[in-house]
């Protein structure tokens, strides 16, 4: 079987690259944008994301600043990244939530097939990058 494709989405933040990082790679800025927390931008941090499944165990893999912050998130094998782009007064913030399975796999904790699960959340990374970190970076 084909795993699922990873979520991938873009968008262009009208503030410099320093102000994105700072909202993205503090737990008062992930927050406010995403989800309750205590993440620190340091490799090998485990910290809880607060999702509407319950508490998420997450690891933090990766932190390259001010460019990229990748976790792992919860039990099932994901990985979400934060990438930054610098374009001067603006930036570009892809996320990409990655390490999908089968469409037909269950999702531990909702207890739901991977395909449901990954349109479901597809709908909620756009919400969240193009509405609420949005609001968090351009304020």
């Amino acid at each position: 079987m084909e795993k699922l494709r990873d979520i991938k989405q873009t968008t262009i933040f009208n503030a410099p690259i320093e102000r994105v990082w700072d909202k993205v790679s503090t737990s008062e800025g992930m927050a406010a944008g995403f989800m309750p927390n205590d993440f620190k931008a340091v490799v090998g941090h485990e910290f809880t994301i607060q999702s509407p499944f319950g508490p998420s165990p997450c690891k933090v893999l990766e932190v390259d600043k001010p460019n990229k912050i990748s976790f792992a998130w919860d039990i099932d094998g994901w990985v979400v990244s934060f990438i930054l782009k610098d374009l001067g007064d603006n930036t570009e913030f892809t996320v990409i939530h990655g390490g999908w399975k089968e469409a037909e796999t269950v999702i531990t904790k909702p207890n739901e097939k991977s395909g449901v699960i990954r349109e479901r959340m597809n709908n909620g990374w756009e919400s969240i990058v193009a509405e609420r970190l949005k609001k968090v970076v351009e304020a």
